[in-house]
């Protein structure tokens, strides 16, 4: 391990870990004694915990001492709000606001933060995750569901945990490989993989104590964080572009045996429904929507009322997208698009509002929902908050899930407003795609005015945070086959807007207006933290972590981070000192979809970390080797126009979701302009025989043959020639960082 300024760092020349997949250093390499002081510090007790010839003694500030690793159960996680120290759940608390009370940085000191220590990973590919500390100890998750803890005080790893996701399930991402996060409770940590596991692995250790799948494996996946709630680890799906039938699950955090299920959209009517809420939902269903599942996943937000003993859920969109396909044109589709409160110990159902009824445009409402006591019109009232993806920022009473109120915090055309009497979107009749028969450019598309990057809500200033961005789409009626094999499935065209840009929203939740906005170069920023410090901290697009005054805007530091910060930053504290810690890493749906719109911040590098920051730290990145540039040196383009067209087609149909909108790759996978194989029938190979499948590309054999693949790499030639000359001159942006 290096040195930088007596500040401890990793890099990618530290000592390789051990063969085995749960690897922990030995005594010497982890012993840490931190005893500091200052004013207010009370060192209750060390901590020693002795297991695998491992001990670790910590001084955990002002959180109470752990009797082992992970010490977390529900007076712990109830009282979350008051351990300032400490950040036991994905939104820190149980309402997920994602305040701090820490002070030690603020308003008044931050343009002295530096690097403490950083971690590089052992993936390039998008990394979301919000990171876990307690009691000193750091737990989080990377691309691909893997798990590592460290010394959150010095970066220096523990152990890591790979569940060996087949690479080859690469094709089952809507919107990358990635997770955000894990749970712990009573001395294990919690993951959902990627390929449709639920694991439990010893907190001391990383060594999995029991895995359990939670579907079929057909054609879900987990990108959640899950949380854990009385003794219950909630956990829901993804993969609502790809056949399933969303649910949320809960599961006995010993044992993982599953306690209750609630699903989203309804089944088969022919056989009986799971319950009364079931029943209602299919009333606003036509046609044979079971066929392929409906959709309906859940993959991100959750929150929780102890009081209310609510747990609330946020449901995505329906499958297929365009409604005339997936319910005959009719119907709210309940519960797409909504809001769900059910019964913590039962599931059972309690109230719903579905913010975009009979939703078409991939308008999930999954974003954070935020719980919080506010004094509207003179009255105390307690409420959920969402900044939806389909642009409206949302309150709602959350003990019955009535409308409170409803704004725009971006641009929008699909949508004049919210009736507040009915609760529903008054819409553009254009934006029905499905009923006019014509295209409709629409503000926002499917990147959403806000997606899974986390909002957060300061008490103090009474605002909320949110990453917002404005990415319009283009959403184009096609006559629709029988569901494919391999690929999305939405039954309509799709294509990304030019002018997509990002902001930091300061959002007043009572008024229902801007309090004040940071504009970005480009959109797909990161997520936001507050604390009591009048600081709100935001990764950005362009590769910096930036600090601002809460109440103002005022921009106070930022440091490059080289790579794009997406995930939600953290704070904590050991021993006297206040940290800020991060996730770097760009990937996500804009990246891989996006085409040229996903360059618009200027830099498509993944230098995949774990950042950490503290007052006068002096640890230093180590300095990025040039990006070689992008060589496009194709072939001649001797197909004719038809067989191109065709490509065209077949490659928005089935490549386009990875590669980019007309072959403009985002910096994630490798941009097929760029390929060396254009030239030569190897190509086939790759596309047909899946030879690099270890590598995450399988064969498209089942929905391709050789003249489809053909037509693809004629269409690519000629890309590849058309684009030559503006990658050669550098008007191609994102390639020179």
């Amino acid at each position: 391990m290096r040195a930088a300024r007596s500040e401890h760092r990793q890099s990618k020349d530290r000592e390789p870990l051990p063969e085995a997949k749960n690897s922990v250093r030995t005594f010497s390499d982890i012993v840490s004694v931190r005893i500091a002081r200052r004013d207010s510090l009370i060192i209750r007790r060390a901590t020693t915990w002795l297991g695998a010839g491992l001990i670790v003694m910590l001084s955990v500030g002002q959180a109470r001492a752990a009797d082992a690793p992970a010490s977390v159960d529900s007076q712990r996680l109830i009282a979350a709000d008051r351990d300032a120290a400490n950040w036991l759940s994905y939104g820190r608390t149980y309402s997920e606001q994602r305040f701090s009370p820490l002070a030690r940085i603020n308003a008044r000191n931050a343009q002295r933060l530096g690097l403490a220590w950083y971690a590089d990973l052992d993936t390039n590919r998008g990394q979301q995750a919000t990171p876990l500390v307690i009691d000193g100890l750091m737990y989080v998750s990377t691309a691909w569901s893997m798990v590592k803890a460290y010394d959150a005080a010095t970066g220096r790893l523990l152990w890591s945990y790979d569940p060996e996701v087949p690479r080859e399930l690469d094709i089952k991402a809507c919107c990358d490989v990635v997770n955000r996060g894990v749970a712990a409770w009573k001395g294990k940590i919690y993951v959902g993989t990627f390929d449709g596991r639920l694991v439990a692995l010893e907190a001391r250790t990383g060594k999995p104590l029991w895995s359990v799948a939670v579907g079929d494996q057909k054609n879900l996946t987990i990108t959640q964080a899950p949380r854990v709630v009385k003794g219950r680890v909630l956990i829901g799906i993804s993969g609502g572009e790809f056949g399933i039938r969303g649910y949320i699950s809960a599961y006995d955090a010993e044992t993982g045996s599953l306690a209750w299920r609630f699903y989203t959209v309804p089944g088969d009517p022919s056989k009986p429904f799971e319950n009364q809420a079931m029943a209602r939902a299919a009333k606003t269903w036509s046609g044979e929507w079971w066929k392929l599942g409906g959709g309906g996943p859940v993959w991100d937000a959750i929150s929780y009322d102890p009081v209310l003993n609510l747990v609330y859920f946020g449901v995505g969109n329906g499958l297929p997208w365009a409604q005339n396909y997936r319910s005959a044109g009719q119907g709210d589709n309940l519960f797409t698009s909504s809001i769900v409160a059910v019964d913590a110990d039962t599931g059972a159902y309690a109230w719903h509002y579905q913010a975009t009824p009979g939703e078409e445009w991939d308008y999930d409402a999954v974003q954070q929902l935020v719980l919080a006591d506010l004094r509207i019109n003179g009255s105390r009232r307690q409420v959920l908050m969402q900044a939806n993806k389909n642009g409206f920022f949302y309150v709602l009473d959350r003990r019955d899930g009535k409308l409170i109120s409803a704004q725009p915090f971006v641009r929008i055309n699909w949508a004049s407003g919210v009736n507040l009497k009915t609760g529903r979107p008054i819409e553009n009749p254009e934006a029905r795609y499905d009923r006019t028969g014509r295209p409709a450019r629409l503000m926002p598309g499917p990147a959403g005015a806000h997606s899974w990057q986390p909002m957060a809500y300061n008490p103090t200033t009474g605002l909320v945070y949110i990453p917002a961005q404005e990415i319009g789409n283009e959403y184009i009626p096609i006559k629709a086959g029988s569901a494919a094999e391999i690929g999305w499935n939405i039954a309509v065209g799709s294509s990304t807007s030019p002018g997509a840009t990002g902001f930091l929203v300061a959002w007043d939740p009572v008024k229902q207006q801007e309090a004040w906005r940071v504009r970005y170069r480009g959109p797909w920023n990161g997520g936001a933290l507050t604390t009591a410090g009048n600081l709100v901290v935001q990764g950005d697009a362009t590769g910096n972590l930036d600090v601002y005054r809460a109440d103002s805007g005022e921009r106070l530091w930022s440091a490059p981070a080289q790579t794009a910060v997406m995930a939600g930053p953290m704070t904590y504290e050991i021993g006297g000192e206040q940290y800020i810690a991060v996730m770097a890493g760009w990937g996500g749906i804009v990246p891989l979809v996006g085409g040229r719109e996903a360059a618009r911040s200027g830099n498509l590098r993944n230098v995949s970390r774990v950042l950490a920051f503290k007052l006068n730290g002096t640890a230093a990145l180590p300095p990025l080797a040039p990006e070689p540039p992008l060589a496009l040196n194709p072939p001649p383009a001797t197909a004719d126009a038809a067989t191109v067209a065709a490509g065209e087609l077949l490659y928005a149909q089935y490549c386009s979701v990875c590669h980019g909108e007309a072959a403009v790759g985002g910096g994630v996978v490798p941009d097929l302009r760029a390929s060396g194989f254009l030239g030569s029938d190897f190509f086939y190979e790759i596309v047909l025989n899946g030879v690099l499948k270890p590598a995450g590309m399988v064969s498209f054999r089942p929905v391709l043959d050789q003249k489809g693949a053909a037509a693809i790499r004629a269409y690519l030639i000629k890309r590849a020639n058309e684009d030559k000359g503006r990658v050669t001159s550098g008007a191609e942006p994102g390639r020179d960082q």
